[in-house]
């Protein structure tokens, strides 16, 4: 199901250019736009589905069994020196495009344009917290 107002629901229709990196019958990558290190991809699913809370089990195993491949061809053609894979949901966490994508942020030096720190807070969290926590994560899965 496309959605009219879809950014990447157009590139996938071939509506809106793009640079192409990969594509079968459930996936599709291209390069994101605006790379913030070279080879800086986005991997999505050809249906549409707005973030991870809404995407169908089977959906997503078809979209993260691609991101390795596209990975290592990065990896190949570029030779990172690592490199990160992000997903925003929802406005609040950095999601502009509400289309499900992973990015795929190959890693060069320090100064290549992108910062994946955050800061720990273990001081704020006993064991017991995290038991609770973890329980109350768990719960949810039943």
């Amino acid at each position: 199901m496309s959605h009219d107002d879809c950014l990447f629901c157009k590139i996938i229709a071939g509506d809106i250019p793009s640079a192409k990196v990969y594509e079968d019958e459930q996936v599709y990558a291209f390069l994101d736009i605006s790379q913030v290190t070279k080879g800086h991809t986005l991997v999505i699913p050809k249906v549409h589905t707005k973030n991870i809370y809404e995407t169908p089990v089977d959906v997503a195993g078809e979209l993260f069994k691609r991101v390795p491949k596209i990975a290592n061809a990065i990896q190949k053609a570029y030779k990172p020196n690592g490199l990160n894979l992000l997903n925003n949901n929802e406005a609040f966490a950095g999601q502009s495009v509400f289309h499900l994508h992973i990015h795929i942020i190959p890693r060069y030096d320090e100064s290549d344009g992108f910062d994946a720190k955050w800061l720990p807070k273990n001081d704020e969290f006993s064991s017991e917290d995290l038991k609770l926590i973890s329980s109350e994560i768990s719960k949810q899965l039943k």
